[in-house]
């Protein structure tokens, strides 16, 4: 019989630097997790993203154990350092911020595929330039 889950958590922590600190000491913490058991695995299996933010996904069962799945980077992050911009834009549809180009586009396409709801890379070139026009990037041809 398949365990119970109590709880599905999103976090936005840094690759190889996780701490028993916010926000994964807070939010374990509510959970009556055991945080060293979380941290140790993390900071091993993302270490090569340096301090880059990560997204992760950590399901809690009712006997207090959980499971972790690490989702890479997040899509705005990639996007911003394609275009080397430091934020998005607080009215994107008329304060542009920058601009991004296609072959850009299909790089992080590429990277973040298997995570997109997309069949082919054409369309997962749309939905990253569907990101990048709502964070005020010209999308350039």
């Amino acid at each position: 019989m398949a365990k119970k889950i109590i709880g599905n958590l999103k976090l936005r922590v840094p690759g190889g630097r996780a701490t028993a600190g916010p926000p994964v000491g807070s939010t374990l913490g509510q959970w009556g997790l055991n945080m060293m058991d979380f941290i140790n695995p993390f900071n091993e299996a993302t270490k090569e993203y340096n301090g880059k933010d990560v997204i992760v996904h950590i399901q809690v069962f009712e006997d207090r154990t959980f499971t972790w799945n690490c989702l890479g980077r997040p899509v705005d992050e990639l996007i911003m350092e394609k275009t080397g911009i430091k934020k998005g834009s607080g009215k994107p549809h008329s304060d542009k911020v920058g601009k991004i180009t296609r072959a850009q586009l299909e790089e992080i396409a590429n990277e973040k595929m298997t995570l997109l709801n997309a069949n082919d890379l054409e369309a997962a070139v749309k939905v990253i330039a569907g990101t990048a026009r709502s964070m005020g990037v010209t999308v350039e041809k």
